[in-house]
């Protein structure tokens, strides 16, 4: 979303981003402040309504387009209508007639194009979208991973694990299940500090499942994007994290399974994929493709 949200702004749009709450530290590398949006219907259009009044006075034509939803939900269609917005997003889940105007849209195409097509669409031009994602990292998340690199004691070669995902894809695990063989077994001779940020949640997990692993929790997204910017290699699952990892310019190796790569894999030039599904990659593929990686650095 990033290339389109950095296109809407070149072309004279100010941004005021509504998301979740750990947005603000992600995005916080561009500038844009992020309103945490509720959970509550209510609460949501009171938020949305808020906003539009508060750039109202800016806004000189009535019926001007002066919202975008990305999502593709009905929800988010309804909770703009609702809040007095004239938005713009995708003609699907039947929703056009709470959209101000809609685009059509394109199955299967990677998200990242997806969500470039649809600020194309609102701009009128056909301009192709970049290769990958550019992820700004603010200096107060370099700081903050800096920090916490240095009180677990982690040295400057260290590698990242991303072993938890949230979600699944199409009702199946998005986890290699092999992550916690290859942390114990394989990643001991590379020489290199495994390190972990789990959220809240995963804290417990990663202390049972990953005890050689130095563990550095809570870190906020911003910084997590910073400690994955500066490790040597990232090895992650199809999730948000992996994602982040080549959006900022890290090395990534992408274990993936059931994931379809050309919609949702993570975009980069330094991005390599090992995937086979039903039957995942082994720990001695990964670990093959992870020495040849560390080669090159």
């Amino acid at each position: 979303m990033i290339p389109a949200l950095e296109k809407l702004e070149a072309r004279g749009y100010e941004l005021h981003c509504v998301g979740k709450g750990w947005a603000s530290s992600l995005l916080e590398g561009h500038g844009w402040k992020v309103t945490p949006y509720p959970k509550a219907f209510s609460a949501r259009v009171e938020t949305l309504k808020q906003l539009r009044l508060s750039v109202a006075p800016t806004i000189t034509n009535s019926k001007a387009i002066n919202a975008i939803t990305f999502a593709t939900s009905f929800s988010s269609a309804m909770d703009m209508r609702f809040a007095g917005l004239r938005a713009y997003g995708y003609a699907v889940e039947a929703r056009s007639f709470l959209l101000a105007r809609s685009a059509p849209i394109v199955y299967g195409e990677h998200a990242m194009h997806s969500y470039w097509r649809l600020a194309s669409a609102l701009l009128g031009d056909a301009e192709p979208p970049p290769p990958a994602v550019a992820l700004k990292v603010s200096d107060r998340a370099k700081r903050e991973a800096a920090l916490a690199l240095a009180d677990a004691n982690v040295s400057s070669n260290y590698i990242v694990a991303v072993p938890f995902a949230g979600g699944t894809f199409e009702k199946l695990d998005k986890r290699w299940p092999h992550f916690a063989t290859w942390v114990a077994q394989c990643a001991p001779g590379l020489g290199r500090d495994i390190v972990l940020a789990p959220g809240p949640d995963e804290i417990e997990l990663a202390k049972a499942h990953f005890p050689a692993a130095k563990l550095l929790p809570n870190l906020s997204l911003g910084a997590y994007a910073a400690l994955m910017q500066n490790a040597a290699l990232t090895v992650s699952n199809d999730t948000g994290p992996g994602h982040m990892a080549a959006s900022v310019g890290g090395k990534l190796l992408s274990v993936l399974g059931p994931t379809k790569r050309e919609q949702w894999g993570a975009l980069g030039e330094r991005v390599s994929v090992v995937q086979s599904y039903p039957e995942w990659p082994s720990v001695e593929r990964v670990s093959a493709e992870v020495n040849r990686l560390l080669a090159g650095t």
